[in-house]
């Protein structure tokens, strides 16, 4: 931390050689205008560099380009005057995997003769899983010099979701069924506590929703490139739905499913920034470029 905030003074100190008219020696505007775009990502390698530099620690570790620390969310802006823009956060996630294995084939009683290959079936697995953070509002801008101070609204909503689903070759029966053991599939159901496999496992919904007011600072120590961040207020709404769980088994005379419902729940804040899942991430060192 100390060197971040070392390497901020300095950079901070050698921007101020530069001509104070907001233009550089080369006549390159620092001040964003009318029609440019911008984008953010996490000043802290950078800084961390630049202050392992400036220590002798020796920079053993190029800086990366990093989404904001807390959620991965792509922000940007659009600026429609000079002291106005048009802020917007995406993050559309959505991921799948799957596996399956061969078991042997419960349903052929007679062993294979040698060289035979014995009868097998297939077990699979399919998971998947959807993260979507939409948000957007307005932004405007006032300061001196290369200081510039910025304030505004905004709205975002946030949706996810999680699944699992197995599917297995050999049926179940009273005597039990020959099941891969994929890690999470085989397990004792919650009310009977027979042995049992798992056929689908839904996590909760999710669903987050968030108005927020923002004030914030950067100061440009290039052309159209600032250090800042910012800090915000606001409400918001978010709701976990009832995870479900259903087991395939027997107790040696029936065989059935048992389905076990999780609990579901729901909040609402009027607070200072705690809303990443919303916004992504917002008392955090940030850089950005403007374009």
């Amino acid at each position: 931390m100390k060197k971040s905030i070392l390497a901020v003074a300095v950079v901070l100190g050698a921007s101020a050689t530069f001509a104070q008219d907001l233009t550089s020696k080369k006549g390159e505007d620092f001040l964003p205008a009318s029609g440019d775009w911008a984008i953010s990502i996490d000043a802290t390698p950078f800084l961390n560099y630049a202050g392992n530099l400036i220590g002798g620690n020796g920079a053993n570790v190029s800086p990366t380009w990093n989404y904001l620390v807390g959620d991965q969310r792509i922000v940007g802006k659009y600026f429609a005057a000079d002291d106005m823009a048009y802020r917007a956060g995406l993050r559309i996630g959505m991921s799948s995997s799957s596996g399956s294995a061969m078991v042997g084939d419960d349903g052929v009683t007679t062993a294979p003769v040698y060289p035979a290959t014995p009868s097998m079936v297939e077990d699979s697995y399919k998971m998947s899983s959807t993260r979507i953070g939409l948000s957007g509002g307005l932004e405007w801008r006032r300061g001196f010099g290369r200081l510039q101070g910025f304030y505004g609204g905004e709205l975002g909503i946030m949706l996810g979701s999680d699944k699992t689903t197995y599917s297995y070759g050999n049926a179940m029966t009273t005597t039990g069924a020959t099941t891969a053991n994929f890690g999470a599939n085989l397990a004792n159901d919650p009310y009977y506590g027979t042995p049992s496999r798992i056929t689908e496992a839904k996590g909760g919904s999710m669903f987050g929703l968030g108005l927020r007011g923002f004030i914030g600072a950067e100061y440009f120590v290039l052309p159209r490139i600032a250090i800042g961040g910012e800090f915000g207020w606001g409400l918001m709404f978010g709701s976990t739905g009832a995870s479900s769980t259903s087991y395939e088994g027997t107790d040696g005379t029936n065989v059935g499913t048992v389905v076990e419902e999780g609990t579901k729940s729901s909040g609402f804040s009027l607070d200072t920034d705690g809303m990443n899942s919303v916004f992504g991430p917002a008392a955090s060192l940030r850089m950005t470029f403007h374009f």
